[in-house]
């Protein structure tokens, strides 16, 4: 369900998204690949639309396809259905398209939605989302079509309003269910929180129930969760199949989780509290009314914040994950060292000394640094390199392919979750600088374990 505690950092489209919630008896959602996204950008390109599994063509979501008439009798069947899609995105006012879904039996099940307009997915990033609202008005049904680029703060709304996890590919949704079940998850919360106010202690609530843990304490209950499911007593990755899946597992989905639920409780006792005071007071709707417009600023700051807090979480939380993996290997590392220019990755390994000594094996030496999503950032990272070896390892889906190769232009290697790196979402397949984190470990750290000092500071 959606976190309106993001909304005022967003604009257009998270209004279009919640109007989109509101209407629809269905909504179904689907991250892009690269061949959902690239026929808008390249006239070249075999496929003209956004692929469709049989699964969610004959789910009931779309129109029933029929079978085309065809001049030739003995030809394999097309199946085909035509339908209204409109576009918000598309131009100043919405854009209605004919819409044709089509299954070449000559291909199997293979289906594509084609008919679609090119410039709503001509310039999104790999990863990013098709939302399709299917609405019923009047006994005619129409089609009101989203694109939401990965890269966006709108991409992080969806997340929450659809529970979209990091391995999603596509599911429909009942907007009707989702509000229910948000509303009943926060309920037995919410009657707790009305007695503590009505009882005089919704301080002491606040701090027992509804206080963020710091960084480091959420990211070690992340980890603990993940170690329990997995039957695991440590991270080390020499003994994890897919490590650099492990990392994404516990940072995009477990953490963030955690952090959700906290957040939810944080902002509700916040919200109370600011409106309503710390001391029970009998109120009508009308002084509650007043409060609520007398403390409009505040609440204005209180939810922008969420979203700021989020951010703030993510970045450092990635790096607790992989200061916990280098540990449980016992790969030597310093972290956060000054070196040249006032310049601080995130680690060195094995150390800085090392790395700066004159012997022959310091050209092992290297620096890892640690981000949960890139956009232009690695360019601040390759500052730090010079003449080093430098190595980025992230959980970003969302990383273009000329981006990638920017990158290798400069010597920066990429290290990332093990599914990422033939993922059709990604742009990762096919470029030489990219290791997924087992690769990582084993041709790169595995190799040096044993000329590197086992000396650690932490």
């Amino acid at each position: 369900m959606m976190d309106n505690t993001q909304l005022p950092m967003m604009g257009r489209d998270a209004d279009l998204l919640n109007e989109l919630f509101k209407k629809a008896d269905r909504i179904l959602v689907k991250k892009l690949s690269k061949n959902d996204r690239d026929w808008a950008r390249y006239n070249n390109k075999h496929q003209g639309g956004v692929y469709i599994p049989y699964e969610n063509r004959d789910g009931g979501f779309f129109p029933t396809l029929e079978q085309m008439n065809r001049a030739d009798p003995t030809a394999k069947p097309i199946w085909h259905v035509h339908f209204q899609t409109i576009w918000p995105q598309a131009g100043p006012v919405p854009v209605t398209k004919k819409t044709r879904l089509v299954n070449y039996t000559s291909k199997g099940e293979e289906t594509h939605m084609t008919g679609l307009p090119p410039s709503v997915f001509s310039e999104l990033l790999p990863a990013s989302f098709l939302i399709m609202g299917r609405i019923q008005d009047d006994g005619e049904t129409a089609y009101e079509c989203l694109t939401i680029d990965s890269a966006s703060e709108e991409a992080a709304l969806l997340a929450e309003m659809f529970d979209i996890g990091p391995d999603f590919l596509i599911d429909e949704f009942n907007p009707k269910e989702i509000t229910q079940s948000e509303h009943d998850r926060v309920l037995d919360f919410a009657e707790q929180l009305i007695a503590a106010w009505h009882d005089g202690r919704i301080d002491l609530f606040a701090r027992d129930h509804a206080a963020m843990p710091a960084t480091i304490d959420l990211a070690n209950l992340a980890r603990q969760e993940y170690l329990t499911k997995q039957g695991l007593t440590s991270l080390n990755p020499f003994e994890i199949d897919a490590p650099g899946d492990a990392l994404r597992d516990i940072s995009r989905s477990i953490e963030w989780e955690l952090f959700r639920k906290y957040q939810r409780r944080e902002r509700a006792v916040a919200l109370v509290r600011l409106v309503l005071g710390d001391e029970p007071v009998n109120i009508s709707l009308s002084d509650i009314i007043r409060r609520l417009v007398d403390t409009l600023p505040a609440i204005d700051a209180l939810m922008l914040s969420a979203s700021q807090q989020r951010k703030a979480r993510a970045g450092y939380s990635y790096e607790h994950h992989i200061e916990a993996m280098l540990s449980d290997g016992a790969i030597p590392f310093e972290k956060q060292v000054i070196i040249a220019a006032k310049k601080r990755p995130d680690f060195i390994l094995p150390s800085l000394s090392f790395m700066e000594n004159e012997t022959h094996e310091k050209k092992t030496a290297l620096i890892l640094s640690a981000k949960t999503t890139l956009r232009e950032r690695w360019k601040q990272v390759e500052r730090e390199k010079a003449d080093r070896n430098l190595y980025l390892t992230t959980v970003d889906e969302n990383i273009a392919g000329n981006a990638i190769e920017d990158m290798a232009s400069f010597g920066v290697w990429l290290v990332i979750p093990e599914a990422l790196k033939d993922s059709k979402m990604a742009e990762y397949k096919g470029h030489d600088n990219v290791l997924s984190f087992r690769e990582f470990c084993d041709s790169v750290l595995a190799p040096n374990l044993g000329d590197w000092p086992a000396t650690t500071l932490l």
